[in-house]
Formats: C-alpha cells, sequence, structure tokens
C-alpha cells in the first residue's frame, strides 16, 4: 500500500553530489521566463506540439506563463504528460519541441521550451497547491503495472483519472525507474524524480515495493485484475566477454550511476575508461569527471559519426574534458585483482561495414575502474513460462505490441517502454504509458477522464 510519507521525504540529498552535479540548465527566475514567454508566436498549427511525443500543448501553456496563469500552464502540461517536470529537465529538446521550432526558419534562437516547462512545474511545486486533477469515481476496475518507471506512472495516472484502480509491482525499493537513479544527477536530481511521483500518489495510485514478479506471479495475479501492463524496462547492462572482467574495478554505467545518486559512492579513482558512446556512457564520463577523476577515456569501436549519444552530448562531454578513443576494441583486462589496464586493439575497416582488429595494433592503457555502457539485455524470458510467450508475443526479447494502443496479442496484457522498443527516451515511455493507460480503460468500458 502507500507509504504515508512522500516518497520524496523519504531521501536525504547529498550536499557534496549536489555541489558537483549542479544544474546544467539553471532554472528560469520570473522575469526570464515571462520575457522568454512573450518570444513565441503561439504558431495554431504548432509543429512543437507535433514533435512532442506526449503532444503537449506547447504554445498554450507558454500563453499562460505570460499571461501570468502558472497553475493552469501546470495544468496543460500534466494533462498531457504527467511527468511534464521530468521530461522539461531530460527530453532531448535539440531534437525534438525545440528542433521544430519555427524560429529556426528566421535564424533566430529557438523558445526555450524546456526552460519555460520547468518553470511552471517548478511553480507548482513550489506554490503547494494539490495535482490539478482528481481521480474519477471508483468504476470497480483495476489494472496490475509490473515496474515503475516512466511507461508505468504515465499509464497508472491515465488509468485512475478514469476511476480504474492501478496497483504498482515494482522489484526494488523505490519508484522511477530510471528516471530515479539512471539520469544523470545535474540533469534529473534524485529528489526531483521522488517530487514527482508524488504526484501520483495524490491521484491514488498504489505502490508495491521490493516485488520482483517472476512468471509464477504473474500467473497468480492474472485472475485478481482486470488487465496487466508491462513495464518491464531493459535489464542488466552487456558484458564484454573478455579476459579479467571479472576483476574489482569493473562496473556498469547504471550501477555506478545509481551509487553517486543514493550517496553510496562520492569519489572515483584517478584514470576511468567507459566503453560505448551512448548517452548514458557520457552521463557516466561526465560523472566521473565530477568525481574527481583526473583522466576520463571514452572507448568506442567506431567514428564519432556513428555514436549513438546525441551531438550535444558529445559537446557536453568535450567541455567537461572527455577524451574520446576511436576504433579501438577491448579485448583484455589486466591487473592481479584489481584492475591496472585494459588492453586495446585499433579497428580497421573490412568488408562492407565491418571493422576487424589490425594486427599488432594492441596497446594498453593504464587505468583503475572501467564503466560498461554498451547496451542493455532484455529480460523478457520469464515470460516464456506459463504458455505466456505463446500469448504475449515476442521478437529479440522485445514484446510486441499495437502501437495505438499498447495491446499485446493477448488482450489482457498491454506494454510499453523500453521493453517494447529496446530503449529510448524518457518521454517517449511516458507517451506509451499513456496511450496504454487510455486504451485499458477504454477495452474496460471506461472513457471519461477527469
Amino acid at each position: 500500500m502507500n507509504d504515508p510519507v512522500p516518497f520524496s521525504q523519504q531521501v536525504v540529498t547529498n550536499p557534496e553530489i549536489a555541489a558537483r552535479f549542479a544544474d546544467l540548465h539553471p532554472p528560469f527566475n520570473r522575469q526570464a521566463a515571462l520575457a522568454e514567454s512573450n518570444r513565441c508566436l503561439y504558431c495554431f498549427d504548432a509543429p512543437c506540439t507535433a514533435a512532442c511525443p506526449t503532444h503537449i500543448d506547447v504554445p498554450a501553456f507558454i500563453k499562460k506563463i505570460a499571461s501570468g496563469n502558472l497553475s493552469g500552464s501546470a495544468r496543460t502540461i500534466l494533462d498531457a504528460n504527467i511527468l511534464g517536470a521530468s521530461c522539461s529537465r531530460v527530453c532531448p529538446v535539440d531534437v525534438l519541441c525545440e528542433g521544430a521550432c519555427v524560429l529556426h526558419r528566421y535564424n533566430k534562437q529557438p523558445i526555450e521550451i524546456a526552460r519555460l516547462q520547468r518553470f511552471a512545474m517548478d511553480s507548482l511545486y513550489e506554490s503547494g497547491a494539490p495535482l490539478p486533477f482528481v481521480p474519477a469515481a471508483d468504476t470497480g476496475h483495476r489494472a496490475a503495472l509490473i515496474g515503475a518507471g516512466p511507461a508505468s506512472l504515465a499509464c497508472a495516472a491515465e488509468l485512475r483519472r478514469r476511476g480504474v484502480r492501478a496497483v504498482i509491482f515494482e522489484a526494488g525499493p523505490l519508484p522511477g525507474g530510471l528516471n530515479t537513479y539512471g539520469v544523470a544527477e545535474y540533469k534529473l536530481p534524485l529528489i526531483e524524480s521522488l517530487r514527482e511521483i508524488d504526484m501520483l500518489s495524490q491521484l491514488g495510485v498504489e505502490f508495491h515495493f521490493n516485488t520482483r514478479i517472476d512468471v509464477t506471479e504473474l500467473s497468480e495475479l492474472e485472475p485478481s485484475y482486470d488487465a496487466i501492463f508491462l513495464g518491464l524496462g531493459l535489464g542488466a547492462i552487456h558484458k564484454l566477454g573478455i579476459v579479467g572482467e571479472q576483476l574489482d574495478g569493473v562496473t556498469n554505467a547504471l550501477d555506478f550511476i545509481r551509487g553517486y545518486k543514493s550517496g553510496t559512492l562520492l569519489a572515483v579513482p584517478q584514470r576511468v575508461a567507459v566503453i560505448g558512446a551512448g548517452n548514458t556512457a557520457i552521463d557516466a564520463a561526465n560523472a566521473a569527471i565530477r568525481l574527481g577523476a583526473a583522466e576520463v577515456y571514452m572507448v568506442y569501436r567506431r567514428g564519432p559519426e556513428r555514436m549513438s549519444a546525441f551531438d550535444f552530448e558529445y559537446e557536453h562531454a568535450q567541455k567537461e574534458g572527455v577524451r574520446f578513443l576511436w576504433h579501438v576494441q577491448p579485448v583484455a583486462v589486466q591487473g592481479e585483482q584489481k584492475v591496472q589496464a585494459i588492453k586495446l586493439a585499433k579497428l580497421i575497416a573490412s568488408d562492407g561495414d565491418s571493422l576487424v582488429p589490425q594486427e599488432g595494433s594492441e596497446f594498453l592503457l593504464s587505468v583503475d575502474l572501467i564503466i560498461l555502457a554498451i547496451g542493455q539485455e532484455t529480460h523478457t524470458e520469464f515470460l516464456k513460462g506459463y504458455g505466456y510467450a505463446a500469448t504475449i508475443g515476442l521478437e529479440d526479447g522485445r514484446i510486441l505490441i499495437d502501437q495505438a494502443t499498447g495491446q499485446t496479442s493477448n488482450p489482457k496484457f498491454f506494454a510499453g517502454g523500453d521493453c517494447t522498443n529496446g530503449g529510448r527516451e524518457v518521454v517517449d515511455a511516458v507517451a506509451d504509458g499513456k496511450r496504454a493507460g487510455i486504451s485499458i480503460a477504454a477495452w474496460l468500458g471506461v472513457n471519461h477522464a477527469s
């Protein structure tokens, strides 16, 4: 059942971490927000709204800021995206709403939509006002949601707004998924993730923590609920599969980020190598520098043009002082009981798009800590029990869904987020959960939202 203590009061912010991980984009004050909101053209057919996966009515919420209606602005945001506060901090707005701003056509700076969105949400928090909508009357229906990440949270909000009881089962001790423990602190502090989830408690979302659902428990849950949403996320980060990987000093990016966000990791060794070149890898590399490392290397088997991280993340890492090693591949980890070096081989082009080690090119990079960030495994194997794999379609470990509704081939089961798309942005998971929540309610014969 819900803990009476708000989630945001269950953790204590470490002052040292807060000092090292100051806001990447400082918030607007009231005067700056007013000036920026008045730059908006309030487009009728706004491309920024179309570019937002949750389709927030951007001109409407900005116009309400300009007119001083901050609670109305927050309501507009939350109507479309219950996690509007976290998305204002972590969304890659350069390639979404701000990237679509019409001011680009006139060679002007786009409206700072994310900072305005954060301003509206922060103002709601600071006012102490309750969530600007309430759950609808109880319909007698209830849904179980597996996982407490952004997809499940968004789904639960839509269900509660339609009077469907939403019960979330989470394997960890706190809700939020990667928002809570997997996003760099300078983007989204742990306390801010939990403060946002406090609003969901106001909607009556129920949480059960430290509860890992396996196939046996799922089969026991199924008869008791009218619908089930699978917001499983992804599993462990892939291993390299090389000699020495078991040595002390080899970790993965998610454990590393979770460690410093939870206050259990306050310093790192002087020399760090991060394997991978995605956004999570860059978050880990930047964090290592802020935690005191003198040398941080990102090791990637291809060139910068092939890295999956966004360009602005790459530029940020360069400014932080991260060094990049391109076209190299780890072949072994060396050390007695702890990591002392990583052996790398240079790669050269072969047939087609493939790369192969260059003969005699191996060299040692002296490091004390190796952080793996080379993608995550799926963890849907448990669905193969009790015949679920036959009714819930899987492809390469991903759950297959109807994109418009989130429904699987088993009509009682819906899914969304990383377990269906292999790993995308927080806002994409929110959009998946939102669609699924609305569709579950409609499937149960409930259509009215509060």
